[in-house]
């Protein structure tokens, strides 16, 4: 199934890059068991991805589970992911398959893993490890096969750190990480969504659609839509209903939105939660770094000419730009590593990740350090990769 079909077939739409890419790479991974962690906000649509994953999968046939590990209460979490033997517990009047056991050689969607307590992530992490479930209330380990796709909009890094997620499991999870767009960062996708979701209510209500004059287009595309393609969805649906005139106006946008702050950017709440891979961290972390240089420059460069000190100025000034022409090319790397799944596409994602360690390690002649660095990834990752490659 190609990139147009998927989109026909789940009925995606929109054309912008971001993701046209996490489309790809799930089509990418789809034919392998390797797990995957799907990111982004609330609302951009997350739940099709592992759809898409498994119907392009060898377990397309098998059962398909989804789960919102939010939505269970946590003292029968790990009953309805795990079963439980009769008797186990109040209540237990019966012996009762979990969602693993019922997924057998399919694939299992978790929603909202990161809500999940801490005893269930140990339980998760040993299927993860050895395929293995134990039920509550018995000691014996049973085997499964299961395919794990896992979804989050928690900054699972920043979990870690609390202690709120466990860091063994969050990097078995996150094996490959696919990342959706805000629905405020896909540009003319939102009036494409804007048009769809209008000729829908239209059928669904038998009423003409409505439509936006040119102000209102400007205002649904300069609002920043926290609530991402849910939220959009179902403003269309409220205008629909309510309103009589179906042109909508500049006026009508702008007193049926929600009120935002105008004067402040809008981001994803946690710009780190999942929208930000490891590698996009190490950008942020080295811009920062560039702009602390300049801003270093220009004090000693004030200081040294009241000083009046040609010559310290320009030993200065030639380190500094020294220091920042580095900075500037370890940027350019990190940024053909992350592009060249998409001009190698002959190589499968096992395979490039394989060459891009190798280069690193011969470029650092194997200085594991240095290669994680460049890479953007942690040393323990890092160790954990060359196992898994044999190098």
């Amino acid at each position: 199934m190609n990139l147009q079909q998927t989109k026909a077939r789940f009925g995606i739409i929109g054309n912008c890059p971001r993701l046209e890419t996490a489309l790809n790479v799930s089509l990418q991974v789809a034919p392998t068991d390797i797990s995957i962690l799907v990111v982004g906000e609330s609302g951009t649509g997350k739940e099709n991805i592992p759809k898409i994953i498994h119907q392009n999968s060898n377990r397309k046939h098998n059962p398909y589970i989804s789960v919102n590990c939010g939505a269970i209460p946590e003292g029968t979490i790990d009953s309805e992911l795990f079963g439980h033997e009769k008797g186990s517990f109040t209540g237990a009047h019966e012996k009762r398959k979990g969602y693993f056991e019922s997924a057998n050689e399919g694939t299992i969607f978790l929603d909202e893993v990161g809500e999940l307590p801490v005893e269930s992530q140990a339980r998760l992490l040993r299927v993860l490890e050895n395929g293995e479930i134990i039920k509550v209330g018995s000691s014996k380990a049973q085997k499964v096969d299961v395919r794990i796709i896992a979804a989050t909009n928690v900054n699972l890094p920043e979990a870690v750190k609390k202690g709120k997620f466990r860091e063994d499991l969050y990097y078995r999870l996150n094996t490959i990480s696919i990342s959706l767009p805000a629905l405020r960062k896909r540009g003319n996708d939102i009036n494409l969504l804007f048009k769809k979701f209008a000729g829908d209510f239209s059928e669904k209500y038998k009423t003409p659609p409505i439509r936006l004059s040119d102000e209102a287009l400007d205002v649904l595309l300069r609002y920043p839509w926290p609530g991402n393609i849910r939220q959009l969805r179902n403003f269309v649906a409220q205008l629909s209903i309510i309103e009589k005139e179906r042109l909508i106006t500049e006026n009508k946008m702008l007193s049926s939105l929600p009120k935002t702050d105008t004067n402040q950017i809008i981001k994803f709440q946690d710009e780190s939660k999942s929208e930000l891979s490891e590698r996009e961290i190490l950008y942020k972390v080295l811009f920062d770094m560039k702009k602390d240089l300049n801003e270093l420059k220009k004090v000693t460069y004030d200081l040294i000419q009241k000083e009046d000190n040609n010559e310290i100025l320009q030993s200065i000034n030639s380190t500094i730009f020294k220091e920042e022409k580095e900075k500037e090319n370890l940027v350019l790397e990190q940024e053909q590593i992350t592009q060249t799944i998409d001009v190698e596409e002959s190589l499968s994602l096992f395979e490039h990740e394989k060459k891009l360690i190798e280069k690193s390690l011969l470029k650092h002649k194997g200085k594991r350090k240095n290669a994680a660095s460049e890479l953007g990834i942690s040393e323990r990752t890092l160790y954990r990769k060359l196992k898994e490659f044999g190098l």
